[in-house]
């Protein structure tokens, strides 16, 4: 795996196997710098092992050929906050440098949470706990931004406001944004681009040509929905069990 200083990401031939399982078949990627991107697909579909290899978690096969940016954060399904460390230490943690107490603070304001800078993490909502794990992604100033299913234990209503947050702060920082989900809808609200991945491959790759702000009522939203709903098998799954 290199660096690059584009922050745009770059895999060729990525191939990743679990005994005689291919999960990743010499998968061709491409993202441009500070891009959105999301990425659907069957559970099991290989979107997660191809997240956590970005995100340095999982081994780079020796044939593959990955290039990205200097500056990588991740933020999982899990905010993952240590229970005996306080908010802002949780934010902070291994992040080297002067004044972390200071940048935890920052970052803390950009997501709404500034006033639990010293609150234990037990005290938090979900939405707050997902939120202290986006600052701890954001106080890195990361030029890639990798989201695994982010959203996916919270309420309707506290998912509407983290999209929000979400796409203000790409718009304020211009990370390269991917987000692995199984939302259709959640993928077309946020994202200019959906890949559908199949069988260890990008089976599908969809812009979506909408004017932010989304809503399901856009014209064309619809559309592109139901497109990508039969990529992923969802409506001849419906059709035959009918």
């Amino acid at each position: 795996m290199t660096t690059n200083d584009r922050r745009g990401v770059s895999v060729r031939g990525l191939t990743r196997r679990f005994g005689d399982n291919t999960v990743l078949d010499a998968l061709d990627l491409q993202l441009e710098p500070g891009s959105f991107t999301a990425l659907l697909g069957r559970s099991g579909s290989g979107k997660t092992t191809l997240l956590r290899t970005l995100a340095g978690l999982d081994p780079v096969p020796a044939d593959a050929d990955i290039a990205l940016p200097a500056t990588v954060s991740a933020v999982f399904q899990e905010p993952r906050l240590l229970p005996w460390k306080k908010v802002w230490e949780n934010v902070t943690l291994g992040l080297g440098g002067a004044d972390t107490r200071g940048r935890a603070e920052r970052a803390l304001g950009e997501v709404g949470l500034a006033h639990r800078l010293t609150a234990w993490p037990a005290t938090l909502s979900g939405g707050e706990a997902q939120r202290s794990a986006l600052a701890r992604a954001l106080v890195r100033e990361p030029q890639l931004l990798l989201l695994d299913e982010p959203f996916a234990a919270l309420d309707a209503l506290t998912r509407i406001r983290m999209h929000a947050l979400v796409l203000d702060l790409w718009r304020a920082h211009g990370p390269t944004t991917l987000i692995v989900t199984h939302d259709v809808d959640e993928a077309i609200l946020l994202a200019d681009r959906v890949l559908v991945l199949d069988r260890g491959r990008i089976a599908a790759d969809i812009p979506v040509a909408l004017d932010r702000p989304r809503a399901h009522a856009d014209h064309g939203f619809a559309a592109l929905r139901g497109r990508l709903l039969r990529e992923l098998g969802v409506e001849e799954h419906v059709r035959s069990a009918a």
